[in-house]
């Protein structure tokens, strides 16, 4: 596998990568500028050249891996023998330099319930670089005709017709957002219920305080504790958009979102 298809191949599973680029050459060197490694956190594709100087880059995508960072950086290498390296010495006369680009994963983003709030936050979501996750569980919420415009954005699409949608969630990784917005009450609870076994970073729920209330009272007599029922936000949204319409509501839950996600890189 080429580290083209690796990095299409580490984007479909989901995993934080490393593209090394040989960005600078100078003098002698064992690969042309414009090189390119693929590293993930156990194996690498391509080369920029092997040698000591590569593992070195190796060695650094795999910190960059461990600790999240999202910056790229530079690394320049004397490769004579006058300079010993970590892994040994090169010395093939020139100087290179390597730009380390983390690749990390897309947000997932998965909106049960595709009726016209639904569709408005996927409208606007689909034009982010994100895996975004539609289900249903009534097959014309999820038509071709209703779907077509989303395929245009940056998202990458999955689309669910399940007449139990709660078996969704557990095919969702790690992290993911859960936005419970559909037709039916019940099958709101429903939902519910099993985002909170499963692993989501964020459960909104759409609704009113009072229905909140109504879930509350439902979800402790299920068993849950209060601090369990908190990790669902209900109303979902910016209180300082008061509008109502499906279009308002969406643009006050993707601001939402997009808030959150700025405050989270922030604080890695």
């Amino acid at each position: 596998m080429d580290w083209l298809a690796a990095v299409v191949r580490l984007r479909e599973l989901n995993e934080t990568a490393v593209i090394a680029t040989l960005a600078h050459v100078r003098g002698h060197s064992p690969r042309d500028a414009g090189a390119k490694l693929v590293v993930s956190a156990h194996d690498s594709w391509g080369t920029i050249g092997g040698g000591n100087f590569e593992a070195n880059v190796i060695d650094r995508a795999r910190e960059l891996i461990k600790t999240g960072s999202g910056a790229a950086e530079l690394m320049t290498f004397a490769l004579n023998d006058k300079v010993a390296g970590t892994h040994g010495v090169q010395c093939c006369g020139g100087e290179v330099t390597v730009m380390l680009e983390v690749l990390n994963p897309r947000r997932t983003v998965a909106i049960f319930g595709l009726g016209h709030v639904g569709y408005e936050i996927a409208h606007i979501l689909a034009r982010h670089p994100i895996n975004l996750v539609l289900v249903d569980s009534r097959q014309e919420a999820l038509s071709p005709e209703s779907i077509q415009h989303l395929a245009a954005g940056q998202a990458t699409l999955a689309i669910h017709h399940e007449p139990a949608p709660e078996s969704v969630l557990p095919t969702l990784p790690p992290g993911a957002v859960v936005l419970v917005l559909t037709h039916d009450h019940s099958e709101d609870l429903i939902l519910c219920e099993a985002a909170l076994r499963a692993a989501p970073s964020y459960i909104g729920l759409i609704g009113s305080h009072s229905k909140f209330s109504r879930f509350r009272k439902k979800l402790s007599e299920e068993g849950y504790e209060d601090i369990e029922i908190d990790r669902i936000t209900c109303p979902i949204g910016l209180a300082s958009i008061a509008g109502k319409d499906p279009a308002s509501i969406a643009v006050g839950v993707v601001s939402d979102l997009l808030i959150r996600w700025e405050n989270a890189a922030a604080r890695s």
